[in-house]
């Protein structure tokens, strides 16, 4: 016993109808399928932004089915017939992997949140800030006083839970609002 927990499915098309857990979880798939493929299933996941780590075994294999499954991303490709700790050691790396996306994506979520709490003002001097500008220029650029950016800037580093420039500037540009260096 190894203390997983595993759900089976008759057909692809079964799997594709539930909603994924909120856990670490990850994916088996033989190649040979009724109806959809394991392939078709990857690539129907990828096109739904459905990002479970998927693990291939199959006793129908070739290198081009290879090449395409680890292209794009599985995690392992083993062919039949596959030591048992084989397979354990790729759910083990599976379910890593996916935990490590399920803790960035909720850090994601509550960086967006934080940064949904910023008023039009705060987001202005951000973006200034993190363009590397100091705070006379942003009140310059801005057209208020300097104790005006002050107190939006020292707001936003509050509400960002930002404790430097250089963070605050890794949480713009994780949030997609930084502005390329030119």
């Amino acid at each position: 016993m190894v203390g997983l927990r595993a759900e089976t499915f008759s057909a692809a098309a079964d799997f594709l109808k539930i909603t994924l857990p909120d856990v670490p979880a990850c994916l088996v798939l033989d190649i040979r399928l009724p109806g959809l493929s394991g392939l078709d299933v990857q690539s129907q996941l990828a096109k739904t932004d459905i990002k479970i780590p998927i693990i291939f075994m199959t006793g129908y294999g070739d290198i081009p089915m290879t090449v395409q499954a680890m292209k794009a991303g599985a995690v392992e490709f083993l062919p039949k017939p596959f030591r048992e700790q084989d397979m354990l050691n790729a759910v083990h790396l599976a379910l890593e992997r996916d935990r490590i996306r399920l803790q960035a994506e909720r850090a994601n979520a509550q960086l967006r949140t934080k940064f949904e709490s910023l008023t039009a003002r705060e987001l202005e001097v951000m973006t200034l800030v993190t363009e590397g500008l100091m705070n006379k220029q942003i009140a310059a650029r801005l057209g208020v006083a300097e104790v005006t950016v002050k107190l939006h800037r020292g707001s936003l580093m509050r509400k960002m839970d930002a404790r430097s420039v250089a963070e605050l500037a890794r949480m713009a540009q994780i949030l997609g609002i930084a502005r390329p260096k030119s």
